[in-house]
């Protein structure tokens, strides 16, 4: 039988499906019964990947649905895959042709899969979003309250302030509870905040936006987070070295953990000095603390163990 490569273009309401080499092309609900005609569709046909992308809420029910069938799950970049369309010479865009490029993304690139994550991550990760919402909300709120002259609008920004803060701590209080009520991820709570300068909210980013961590070596680590130095050279011309890509989520998280432990941490604090006395700008030095950190974060949850200090 043909080996297949599904690709699955997500919207809000459909799934437009296209089987590679086959051609085959059909359209589901994005619903519990759109999941089970397309299941049930596939069959007990050979598929070597089911490639969609990313779409935020849209395609979180279809990946669990298609996790507990037992299909191999490859979730991409909306960017890198827009990128490989366009490589292809694709003009048109429709939902079935980006469903057809996914499916040959998947053939040619065979991007790495992946199970779908587990109910408490998603569970989490919605908590994460909404606590980020309102951290959002107290900056607006707090540069508004600047401008102010009129005391009923102070007074209620006051009050709005208040109960954004009740809000975020009801939120962390939920995700604390959702953590400890997992073995893995209260071992990882506990490992992460053994860290100088790593506190649990920043513990609870990369709980929910990296947990890959553990599973990779130091580079893909730096990479994934953001914090990996990437060299552009071309003939005899080098420029600077920069950052990019990876998630953006992960290297805000490590900035103000970086900074603290740049000056209470006697290890990070040594190799900051060493940067800065090289002639290293303050943020060039501040973005190695800040890979030195989630290296650091993925060895010691790999090796299963709390962070010690030194011995002199």
């Amino acid at each position: 039988m043909t080996i297949l490569t599904i690709g699955v273009d997500v919207s809000k309401d459909t799934l437009d499906v296209h089987l590679h080499p086959t051609g085959d092309d059909r359209r589901f609900g994005n619903d519990a019964s759109g999941f089970r005609a397309l299941i049930k569709w596939i069959g007990s046909r050979p598929v070597q990947r089911l490639v969609f992308e990313a779409t935020g809420a849209y395609h979180r029910a279809f990946e669990q649905a298609m996790g507990r069938a037992g299909l191999p799950l490859c979730k991409v970049n909306p960017k890198q895959a827009k990128r490989f369309g366009e490589a292809l010479g694709l003009i048109a865009k429709t939902d079935r042709i980006d469903a057809g490029m996914l499916a040959r993304f998947g053939a040619l690139l065979e991007p790495p899969i992946r199970p779908a994550p587990p109910e408490i991550l998603l569970q989490l990760k919605e908590l994460h979003v909404a606590r980020m919402a309102l951290v959002k909300d107290r900056t607006a709120t707090k540069n508004r309250e600047k401008s102010l002259s009129s005391a009923l609008l102070k007074r209620q920004s006051r009050q709005r302030l208040a109960q954004i803060e009740r809000h975020m701590e009801a939120i962390e209080a939920g995700m604390l509870a959702l953590i400890e009520s997992n073995t893995d991820l209260a071992r990882r709570l506990e490992i992460l905040t053994s860290i100088p300068g790593l506190a649990k909210r920043s513990a609870f980013a990369l709980i929910v936006d990296m947990p890959e961590l553990g599973t990779l070596d130091a580079q893909a680590a730096a990479a994934l987070s953001g914090t990996a130095p990437r060299t552009r050279q071309s003939g005899r011309k080098t420029g600077k070295a920069y950052v990019t890509g990876g998630r953006v989520q992960v290297r805000q998280a490590l900035y103000m953990p970086a900074l603290v432990a740049a000056r209470f941490n006697p290890d990070f604090a040594t190799k900051y000095e060493a940067l800065t006395a090289r002639g290293k700008p303050p943020k060039v030095a501040l973005t190695a603390i800040m890979r030195k950190l989630i290296t650091l974060a993925n060895a010691l949850i790999k090796a299963d163990r709390t962070w010690e200090p030194r011995l002199a």
